[in-house]
């Protein structure tokens, strides 16, 4: 009987762990510096509903379609990086929380995506274009919400499919952790 105890302590130890680090969920929005208010609505819708099922949103962190998603985002408290072209923290837009100089102009592009676990694309031009690039490139799954019609890319219509399509990709994650950090919570303690 005292093997059995152990053995279920020490898995319901490595669990714990294993919540306690598991890596944050983190999506990428690309598309344009300049918007409509169409595409601006959009965005912060998207914003708002990425904040339920990941982490961290990462963007450009300028104008347009990066800064309403991230105002979409932080208005559900959740946490924003910019990766910004230039070297001048105060170029970021007012909703990011940790501003990247990088220096490196339209070459940035590429930290963009490759720090994310999936990408959802709005429209944009040519530097969003070479963002999609990159996440195909990479392997890297993008999700094109009214953006590129590109093979490889996987296109939705409405904010909610898009992330839904998040949510299937990143398997849950975010939600599955809450829930068992909150049975954990609940649970009474084993006395061994």
């Amino acid at each position: 009987m005292g093997h059995v105890l152990v053995y279920f302590k020490q898995h319901v130890v490595s669990a714990a762990n294993k919540i306690k680090y598991m890596r944050k969920r983190v999506v990428s929005v690309i598309g344009g510096h300049i918007c409509n208010n169409e595409v601006e609505q959009i965005a912060h819708k998207l914003g708002k509903k990425l904040a339920k099922v990941v982490d961290i949103l990462i963007c450009g962190g300028l104008s347009g379609t990066m800064n309403a998603v991230s105002k979409g985002f932080k208005s559900e408290n959740g946490l924003t990086i910019g990766i910004i072209p230039s070297y001048n923290k105060n170029d970021a837009n007012p909703y990011i929380d940790i501003v990247i100089p990088t220096g490196l102009g339209l070459a940035r592009n590429v930290l963009v995506v490759k720090s994310a676990d999936v990408v959802v694309a709005l429209p944009g031009e040519a530097g969003t274009l070479s963002e999609i690039a990159y996440c195909l490139q990479f392997g890297i799954p993008v999700i094109s919400l009214n953006s590129w019609d590109i093979p490889g890319v996987i296109n939705v219509k409405t904010v909610d499919a898009a992330v839904r399509k998040v949510n299937e990709i990143l398997g849950n994650v975010k939600l599955k952790t809450q829930n068992a950090k909150l049975q954990l919570k609940n649970s009474k303690p084993l006395n061994f």
